[in-house]
């Protein structure tokens, strides 16, 4: 069928492209055939290749995506480790893919206030059993002959003067830098890809929407944002409490990845996303929400100060831009999610959420209270 598809399309041998036959060899038939003037060498060579029923290698072209992303849209931006495209598979069906990452989403959010208010109902319950334990303590750190120059001494003394706020986004800081570090290790690479990046186009899509909240590549882009994270913690924590701030920080966390997971299905930009951004979004949109006329200042320009509502619109402006331009350096999506996360917890959420967690509270407590006494017995 082939030899008579090409004598169809007009090459002008007619006939005599049909295989050899009586035992003619293929330089006999090109010498009846005759040289082509129009063809010249190619003509010849053609013949050849034909004559002895070799198909010419086959190029193997590398995998591509449904999307028509290629390796490199993954290493445009030097705050993600180079991930290759083989690395994700993006669903035929897109819009499926969101609705895991939904209940997720809703799932830890509520799990994460309801702890939230469980953990603030211990904590209370333990300072007042604790009172006279603390005072016991003060008094033998009184009379109990102090070191000079006691590294323990020093520990105590630099942790003690912190703010709350600061105590509580040690452990957070702490968290990063561990996982800052776990990227260093070669033989976890993959593990960290999997795990520590999230977008919509990979296998795992639920667990790395919290993880990535702690993930970070680049040196910078950790530095960066913890020193945001440390110097808006006392005023955060201040406004919200250690338990709810937790609750918030780790919810946002989630809720900015998913406004990521939509914005890269809706543009079919399926990039892996890294980093504590999107939650710290949430705490500085919070902090200008609630104290909009505070004054702010950038690191490197102190001389330069403005108001934090200010602050928080040019933020949000310029992430939107990002969004709609298809900016490639930071996860706009997210930034913009967490943002405006903050900002609807701080006006509505805190309201319709936490002042509604007496009835979750009252439940614990009754299960408490009520549960069987040490060594089995009950009345």
């Amino acid at each position: 069928m082939a030899w008579r598809g090409l004598a169809q399309r007009g090459w002008g041998c007619g006939q005599a492209w049909g295989p050899p036959a009586g035992g003619r060899s293929c330089e006999e038939l090109t010498a009846a055939l005759g040289q082509p003037r129009l063809l010249g060498r190619r003509f010849n060579v053609f013949i050849q290749q034909k004559c002895g029923f070799r198909k010419a290698p086959r190029k193997v072209e590398p995998r591509r995506s449904d999307t028509g992303t290629s390796s490199e849209a993954y290493k445009r931006s030097a705050l993600i480790p180079p991930v290759e495209e083989t690395a994700f598979y993006p669903s035929p069906y897109p819009i499926r893919t969101l609705v895991k990452p939904l209940f997720f989403t809703v799932g830890f959010t509520g799990c994460a206030f309801g702890s939230a208010a469980i953990w603030q109902y211990e904590s209370l319950k333990s300072r007042v059993q604790s009172y006279f334990d603390g005072i016991k303590a003060d008094w033998l750190d009184s009379i109990r002959p102090q070191k000079e120059g006691d590294f323990r001494k020093e520990i105590n003394k630099w942790w003690n003067n912190l703010s709350d706020g600061q105590r509580t986004v040690t452990g957070i800081i702490a968290a990063n830098v561990f996982v800052f570090c776990l990227w260093r290790v070669p033989s976890l690479q993959r593990t960290m890809i999997r795990y520590f990046t999230s977008s919509p186009a990979s296998k795992v899509l639920c667990s790395p929407m919290l993880l990535s909240t702690f993930s970070h590549f680049s040196l910078f882009h950790m530095a960066a944002n913890m020193y945001v994270l440390w110097s808006f913690s006392s005023s955060i924590v201040n406004i919200l409490g250690q338990e709810q701030f937790m609750a918030v920080y780790l919810s946002a966390g989630v809720i900015s990845n998913f406004v990521s997971y939509v914005c890269k299905v809706a543009t079919g930009r399926y990039g892996p996303s890294l980093g504590a951004s999107g939650a710290i979004m949430t705490v500085l949109a919070a902090v200008c929400t609630k104290i909009p006329e505070g004054r702010l200042a950038i690191i490197f320009l102190p001389m330069f100060t403005f108001t934090a509502g200010n602050a928080l619109k040019a933020i949000i402006a310029v992430d939107t831009a990002g969004m709609i331009l298809g900016w490639k350096f930071f996860d706009h999506a997210a930034h913009l999610g967490g943002a405006l996360f903050g900002i609807w917890y701080i006006t509505y959420g805190h309201e319709l959420i936490w002042k509604n967690r007496e009835p979750l509270v009252k439940i614990w407590h009754e299960m408490r209270t009520n549960g069987p006494k040490k060594g089995g017995g009950s009345k």
